[in-house]
């Protein structure tokens, strides 16, 4: 028989990328809002209702995985050691101010929605920035070291919808592919039990939200609600004559 460890793979909680004004939040400083505080701790009571116990937790490091965390530990009514793994931060975009407008729909969604049936190819860039190739090339090693560390039965990690797609789609396929058409919501949760290869894990539950079950909310993707965010918000900055010399936020999350 074989003996499986659990993960538990949390995007994190809701936030806003973008002030009233357009302006992109400082990366390392996008916090929860109170709707994402809220699906955390939700998603916690859903743990704690059918008696999960974490050993461990695993968080990117960024403001926003920190407090996703915290809040699904308060939650689920215990605590666990919390190991910060920056190479499991988000895919890195470019500036928003460099994208010319006809290209804006194809740099914020391209990389998870590629024209092309399959996997999105590896030299396609997120927002002008870092590539599906350099993301996986960063997030599977630094998956391996998870798995071949010992000592635990059920790690939590709360990290980003990017970095969850590519582990999600090298679980399923075996390969060091990208799948860009997994939904990865705000607080959403993914149960991958774990093997010796992915040949041997099981992927059991994808993208489930305490608060939204059945995903009524929308059938927009993360990028599409932020590409429609965005260019609203672009036409107030416009329209009251500021200039566009703005950055993407640095993690402009699926």
């Amino acid at each position: 028989m074989i003996e499986r460890r659990r993960i538990l793979l949390m995007r994190h909680g809701a936030v806003e990328y973008f002030d009233a004004q357009g302006r992109a939040y400082p990366p390392d400083a996008v916090p929860l809002t109170p709707a994402g505080i809220a699906q955390a701790r939700a998603m916690g009571r859903a743990l704690a209702a059918h008696q999960v116990r974490v050993d461990r937790v695993i968080i990117s490091g960024l403001l926003r995985t920190q407090m996703t965390a915290h809040e699904v530990l308060a939650g689920l009514g215990t605590s666990a050691p919390v190991e910060e793994h920056p190479a499991l931060q988000e895919i890195r975009p470019g500036r928003l101010a460099d994208i010319p407008p006809a290209r804006l729909r194809e740099a914020f969604i391209g990389a998870f929605q590629s024209p092309h049936e399959g996997p999105v190819p590896r030299e396609v860039q997120f927002l002008n920035g870092e590539t599906i190739g350099a993301l996986l090339d960063r997030v599977l090693p630094a998956l391996r070291g998870v798995l071949a560390s010992t000592g635990w039965d059920t790690t939590l990690m709360v990290l980003h919808g990017g970095v969850n797609r590519a582990i999600l789609s090298w679980f399923l396929t075996g390969q060091e592919v990208f799948l860009g058409g997994l939904a990865q919501d705000p607080a959403g949760l993914n149960i991958i039990d774990v093997g010796p290869t992915p040949a041997t894990s099981v992927v059991r539950v994808v993208n489930f939200c305490a608060l939204d079950p059945l995903q009524t909310a929308t059938r927009l993707s993360t990028m599409e609600h932020l590409l429609h965010q965005y260019l609203q918000l672009r036409e107030l900055r416009r329209a009251a004559g500021e200039d566009e010399n703005e950055q993407s936020s640095g993690q402009a999350d699926q």
